[in-house]
């Protein structure tokens, strides 16, 4: 078999520019580029069976993620993490790395690197060894042996055996015990299941033609009732299809994002919208069957129309999906787009009844010329005329179906078995992520929620989504819609996807870094002592001072807020919470900034086309 031996002169360097740590001097690494059947037979258990000391030299390239080795975790101790083999380092005379993953070792142990093959475990799992130019047979048995029984059997094996091997002393009962038991802690996290990746069969289908329609009418203040805002306004791109704020500046305001403006004179704003502006990325997907914080719009048959929304049997029929449902509710909400009684049609006509003002704005995009053709085309109307509020819903969720899917990330390329996909930093964080930090608990599944309703003790502030028979600024959350008092102050888990292009977090915004709603779920009473009103990403409006942060002068409501809690507190050192940030700044996707379709140039109202 043809072997190439890379020595410690080939290790000197690391992908980060400090260079090896003091103290640690790797072995010389013999790579096998032609393992055989019975050579994998008889190698693979020899990765989860060894045991070394702190003279191992970790290989891995600088994306790979290496939190753990070996079912042993290196004779009871966890593996130095940060020692790497860069891709340059010697590893070339024809063994098929292509910056693959490679194998932590000790002496002259024979281990195989494969790039091609399927991943070797799950990062949180065993480095195992590859196959290089493996055949199906060799490909099936590495399958069998990636079985967890197997893994578990042979690193308990590993765990429990006396006597001297290579030189090191055996074990002794306490250390032997201690490493036991946290094997058996670790592989309860190892092996946890971990979210399929995304296909297009996750998500819902859409037309083409009503998608760019969409496009226009996402970015045209046409809808509002003062032609004054858009879609786009409180949900751009260029902030992570928010607006950058805690809570926004709807209906009057002026500018775009953290920049916009309360306006002036009688046009001025007179109230905050009560919540942040949710994320839209990948709304497309199949498993949304519940929108808005408290879950106001779901895909339940309540009403005979398929949906349970504000508008209960008042909803019009002919809408493809929930998510064409609750596009048109900002139309009609006074502080979004509808406008002040008085104001315009709209706003008088949804005060009278919510499906008042859907017919008046359908008239209004469908007589543009423009409008009228790309929706009879579109939508295979006999005219113009036919085009109701449905077939601009419909458009209007077909281009958020396309345009704010988002699925190229680093994340979801390690899902898709993606060599290299994390650096270490993002790989520690996944472990804890999926395990010691309890993040997966609520933040499960491919799009990272599980759609339920959470009370995290967020610190309250804003003039609240106050209901009629309630005169307090406060957030009840998901008991405002259900009228269950064990959902108070209970709001919808986000999804994380782009999570880091979306600050402010919480369902008001009250925290603007990643850092921040981190260590909140993490200690929520003492992140709840030391927040201020300074943290809250606020325009200034005079006018609303008094109202801003009155809530947080009732004691009462604070500690009723601060009593409702279905998370409990989590130990982690600075360094691990710094890792967990590295793996949500992982979710971001690739393509998330640029988009399919982007902004429109001009829309067809002629009216200015929102953020450009």
């Amino acid at each position: 078999m043809t072997q190439i031996q890379v020595h410690q002169n080939d290790l000197q360097n690391r992908c980060e520019p400090e260079g090896l740590a003091e103290g640690i001097h790797p072995r010389s690494i013999i790579i096998d580029q032609d393992l055989r059947t019975r050579d994998l037979i008889g190698c693979h258990p020899v990765d989860n069976l060894f045991q070394t000391d702190g003279g191992v030299g970790i290989s891995a390239n600088c994306r790979q993620r290496v939190p753990k080795v070996g079912a042993n975790q290196i004779g009871g101790g966890h593996a130095a993490p940060d020692l790497v083999v860069p891709a340059d380092a010697g590893l070339r005379a024809g063994v098929p790395l292509e910056r693959g993953p490679q194998i932590p070792f000790k002496g002259a142990l024979v281990v195989a690197l494969d790039a091609q093959a399927k991943r070797i475990h799950d990062a949180d799992q065993f480095l195992g060894i590859g196959i290089a130019g493996a055949g199906q047979r060799q490909k099936g048995l590495h399958c069998v042996f990636e079985l967890p029984v197997f893994h578990k059997i042979a690193g308990l094996f590993q765990s429990l055996r006396l006597g001297k091997r290579r030189g090191e002393a055996k074990y002794k009962g306490k250390k032997r015990a201690a490493h036991v038991a946290g094997l058996l802690l670790w592989g309860s996290v190892a092996f946890a299941d971990l979210p399929a990746p995304m296909s297009d069969k996750d998500f819902l289908q859409f037309d083409m033609e009503q998608a760019r329609l969409g496009q226009l009418l996402f970015y045209d203040p046409i809808l509002s009732g003062n032609r004054n805002i858009a879609c786009a306004t409180c949900h751009h791109p260029k902030f992570g299809t928010g607006d950058g704020l805690s809570l926004g500046i709807g209906e009057g305001g002026q500018g775009l994002g953290p920049d916009r403006v309360p306006g002036t004179g009688s046009a001025r704003i007179r109230k905050r919208i009560p919540r942040n502006a949710p994320a839209l990325w990948n709304l497309g997907a199949k498993e949304f069957t519940v929108f808005f914080h408290d879950g106001r719009a779901t895909a339940l048959d309540t009403y005979d129309n398929s949906f349970d929304t504000p508008a209960e049997e008042w909803l019009p029929d002919g809408l493809d999906s929930l998510l064409a449902a609750q596009a048109i509710f900002p139309l009609t909400a006074q502080f979004e787009m509808a406008g002040n009684p008085g104001e315009n049609q709209v706003t008088g006509a949804v005060h009278d009844r919510i499906d008042g003002a859907w017919p008046i704005l359908a008239k209004r995009v469908r007589t543009i010329p423009e409008y009228g053709e790309r929706l009879q085309k579109a939508f295979d109307l006999n005219g113009p005329e036919e085009a109701a509020i449905e077939h601009i819903a419909n458009a209007l969720a077909a281009f958020m179906k396309l345009e704010f899917r988002s699925t190229d990330s680093p994340f979801d390329a390690a899902l898709r078995g993606g060599t290299g996909a994390l650096d270490v930093h993002q790989a520690r964080g996944m472990d804890l992520f999926y395990g010691k930090a309890g993040c997966s608990s609520c933040h499960s599944g491919a799009l990272l929620t599980d759609h339920n309703f959470h009370a995290l003790g967020i610190p309250g502030f804003g003039p609240g989504r106050t209901r009629r028979f309630d005169p307090m600024p406060r957030d009840v959350g998901r008991m405002g819609e259900s009228d269950l008092l064990e959902d108070m102050y209970r709001f919808r888990t986000p999804s994380l996807r782009n999570v880091a292009l979306t600050a402010p977090y919480g369902h008001n915004g009250a925290y603007p870094t990643l850092e921040g709603i981190v260590r909140h779920h993490l200690d929520v009473h003492g992140m709840r002592a030391v927040w201020t009103p300074e943290m809250a990403q606020l325009p200034d409006v005079p006018w609303l001072v008094g109202v801003d942060f009155a809530i947080r002068e009732d004691r009462f409501e604070m500690a009723r807020e601060a009593a409702a809690l279905d998370i409990v507190p989590r130990d982690l050192t600075d360094d691990e919470i710094a890792d967990v940030i590295a793996f949500l700044h992982a979710l971001t996707g690739r393509s998330a900034r640029v988009g399919v379709l982007g902004i429109p140039d001009a829309v067809p109202s002629g009216l200015p086309v929102a953020g450009q």
